[in-house]
């Protein structure tokens, strides 16, 4: 790790933009931040930024895949290449992301989340699935989705120092028993690809669930509450969420997934310090039009990506997306209309707060890793720091 300075950038910080300002940078830490004329004199090897922005490294705490190759592959090499993929898209905190898959395959995924976590590769595991409600799979393969059983489970946790979050539909059969014996691990807890109702969400909140995954997608409505319960008709995740302060959730902002208005409700409703953008994006990430298997090669479904998101074989739904970070960030920015260091602060400290981990990431701000991007004004990524040394793809 070296020590640098960066010049003359506009910093985004979490509440405003600080032109003419720069940070300093000693052994992988930011040690200073301030506008150029009250920052102290530097010796060591400065950057000029020539006005650009300087911005946190994104923080993307659902993501499946990219350049071709998946989280669940089962190999070192895939891992490597999802990682560079959305590194080149300013993702420096990636949380490889599961999918419904065997047994076998997610002991494996967790095996190599662990290893490539002692590398500082990656942040930590997202346990999504295999405990997935079969109506509301999505794209995920929808033989291996299951209820929690005690036996399997307890095998997931012995790689608790890893997993970072666990998804489990709240409704199904041994769920709560799941919730409670992740988070006795200390393991953070998310509601998703469900179909609960608010008693159930309740439910699961007691025992610590406080996150939902992409809102608005493979989760339960009213209709679909009135289809299981019948009358009166009852509340579901949406009104959850939204009536709960202690929730927090996330959204796929590809300009596919939801309308610009959906987004400015959530984030509206929600605030974009419980709204965190998220890329669910799958392995035709940077990779051209065409056919592609999401999940692990052997026993995934058959997708298709247009290049712009992922569609189901028959296109008939959605499958993840194929954007990194920094497009839903100009999506945010751009069309949404939301305030350029309130969307990087939905990209950045907002993930990072709801993984417990910004006290260490997600703003520029003395002390924590330096983790930085440097965007032109069409915010492309033109340059990347993580924990102080210069990522070249």
């Amino acid at each position: 790790m070296s020590d640098f300075a960066v010049v003359n950038a506009t910093l985004i910080l979490p509440d405003r933009l600080l032109p003419n300002s720069g940070v300093y940078v000693r052994s992988g830490k930011i040690v200073e931040i301030g506008r150029m004329e009250d920052l102290p004199g530097w010796a060591s090897t400065t950057i000029d930024a020539h006005g650009q922005y300087l911005s946190p490294g994104f923080v993307d705490m659902h993501v499946h895949g990219g350049d071709g190759a998946d989280f669940m592959d089962g190999d070192e090499a895939s891992f490597k290449k999802v990682i560079a993929a959305h590194r080149r898209h300013g993702t420096t905190g990636i949380v490889p992301t599961s999918t419904v898959a065997t047994h076998e395959q997610t002991l494996r995924y967790l095996e190599l989340c662990a290893h490539f976590r002692r590398t500082g590769d990656v942040l930590g595991a997202h346990l999504y699935g295999p405990f997935f409600n079969e109506d509301k799979v999505g794209c995920h393969p929808k033989a291996p989705a299951r209820s929690p059983v005690e036996d399997e489970y307890q095998q997931y946790l012995k790689f608790a120092e890893t997993i970072l979050v666990a998804t489990c539909a709240p409704e199904l059969p041994g769920a709560m028993n799941f919730f409670r014996a992740a988070a006795a691990c200390g393991i953070r807890l998310n509601a998703g690809h469900s179909n609960a109702s608010w008693s159930e969400m309740e439910a699961a909140f007691v025992l610590g669930m406080r996150h939902v995954d992409h809102f608005y997608c493979a989760m339960s409505s009213v209709p679909g509450m009135r289809e299981r319960f019948g009358v009166p008709m009852q509340a579901s995740m949406t009104e959850f969420v939204l009536g709960t302060e202690q929730m927090s959730t996330e959204v796929i902002a590809d300009g596919c997934h939801l309308a610009p208005e959906l987004l400015r409700f959530v984030v509206r409703i929600l605030g974009p310090d419980r709204t965190a953008l998220v890329t669910d994006a799958n392995r035709a990430l940077d990779m051209p039009p065409g056919e592609y298997v999401f999940g692990p090669l052997d026993c995934g479904v058959a997708i298709v990506s247009d290049g712009n998101v992922g569609w189901t074989a028959d296109r008939s739904a959605l499958a993840s997306s194929v954007r990194g970070m920094d497009h839903m960030v100009r999506h945010m920015h751009r069309v949404v209309g939301i305030d350029l260091p309130t969307t990087i602060r939905m990209a950045t400290l907002t993930p990072a707060r709801i993984l417990g981990l910004d006290h260490e990431l997600g703003s520029i701000a003395p002390g924590k890793s330096a983790d930085l991007i440097l965007l032109n004004d069409a915010l492309e990524v033109r340059r990347i720091w993580c924990r102080g040394v210069e990522w070249q793809s």
